[in-house]
């Protein structure tokens, strides 16, 4: 019962220092405040070039997700349930035909499946230019 008691007193001091936080807030803004001076933006023409390169470097590292995508399919789901090991399950995609990679969810290029060290993987044989890219972002 202690801890019980000690808990809820712990939980109104919180309360307690969160109003007071938040009037201390509340006159610092209702004070009036001095006009500020005018901002002062510098000459981009005169000034310094910002660099391109070093702009590109920081996105360089953020993960984003590949997907290659073979063939789409919909299945009822009395038929979903009936998949034992062995199914085989039908697809949109033919064999041969060009695969999606996407990222992100965006098709980016085509490929063909190809095996390297008993890998899977893909060659890309169609790039989707930068352009093409943004204008179907766009939709």
């Amino acid at each position: 019962m202690a801890d019980e008691n000690d808990n809820q007193a712990s939980i109104e001091d919180d309360w307690a220092a969160a109003i007071a936080e938040q009037t201390q807030s509340e006159a610092a803004t209702a004070a009036p405040q001095p006009a500020a001076a005018a901002p002062v933006f510098q000459d981009f023409a005169a000034g310094s070039k910002t660099s391109t390169h070093n702009d590109i470097e920081f996105i360089l590292d953020i993960p984003v997700q590949l997907t290659v995508e073979l063939g789409r399919t919909k299945i009822a789901i009395k038929n979903l349930l009936q998949l034992a090991q062995g199914s085989v399950v039908e697809l949109d995609g033919l064999a041969g035909e060009p695969m999606d990679v996407l990222v992100n969810g965006c098709l980016i290029a085509q490929g063909e499946v190809v095996v390297v060290n008993d890998k899977f993987g893909i060659r890309l044989t169609d790039i989707i230019s930068p352009s093409e890219r943004i204008r179907k972002l766009n939709k």
